[in-house]
């Protein structure tokens, strides 16, 4: 019931994202209960990811708005006990971002709300073109760019779960030299980044069905190139929420 009540205190912001929940006396006076219920109740939220306890002189309950990030990490648990592969994961991005990407085309207000983050993504692209490590963690923002500029809430953290997923594993895993696959081609950093301006322009001039077809076929492409996404990873290993919660 206390968890219940300061949890619905939380989600509606009566408490601030960064404030702090009633101090454990002021609790203990308004619910008439235990000391151990409230510290069992805070335990849940804690857990939750709603608030973080400190302890000591100046300690307290910092209350946390829900993030997406949180979200996938969690997400990432369900996957990983299900032992999903990366594949599997990507194969659902390839469904589902090409939707986001015609919903960022038909925004009426995405010359201030879409745009301008592709644009400097592409911007900072073409100057890390030579840069492999740089272009690959680019180049995998401009997707997450594009899901999150969709205008669907829903779909934006759906969709955003998987992109965080994958980001994730993509930063990890091709830390090494080795890693980067078929990005340590140039010729390969120039073809994603002349489908990702294709992509910007028809999003752009707001063709929903191009920007879908382009997304698709650009997601394909990658899928097909050397079979791992242009990656060097093997695609067959299972999900690790693990690389989301060290993030």
């Amino acid at each position: 019931m206390i968890a219940a009540n300061l949890r619905e205190r939380i989600l509606s912001g009566e408490i601030p994202d960064g404030g702090m929940l009633p101090k454990q006396e002021e609790l203990l006076a308004e619910f008439q209960v235990s000391f151990p219920s409230v510290r069992e109740a805070l335990r849940i939220l804690e857990t939750e990811g709603l608030i973080t306890v400190h302890r000591g002189n100046i300690g307290g309950a910092e209350v946390h708005r829900p993030e997406p990030s949180r979200t996938a990490y969690m997400f990432g648990l369900v996957l990983q006990a299900g032992h999903v592969t990366l594949a599997d994961v990507v194969e659902a991005l390839r469904q589902f971002e090409p939707a986001c990407a015609a919903a960022a085309a038909g925004r009426p207000d995405r010359d201030d709300t879409v745009l301008p983050a592709l644009a400097a993504n592409l911007e900072q692209s073409r100057l890390a073109i030579d840069d492999p490590p740089a272009y690959a963690g680019l180049a995998r923002q401009f997707h997450v760019d594009l899901v999150a500029g969709c205008g669907n809430a829903t779909m934006s953290v759906v969709v955003g779960v998987l992109e965080s997923l994958w980001t994730a594993h993509v930063t990890e895993l091709g830390r090494k030299p080795v890693q980067l696959g078929s990005f340590a081609d140039r010729k390969v950093r120039q073809t994603s980044l002349r489908e990702h301006e294709k992509l910007y322009s028809a999003v752009a001039r707001g063709d929903g069905r191009a920007a879908e077809r382009l997304a698709r076929e650009h997601l394909s492409e990658g899928w097909r190139h050397q079979g791992d996404w242009r990656h060097g990873f093997d695609l067959d290993q299972v999900v690790r929420a693990g690389l989301l919660r060290d993030r």
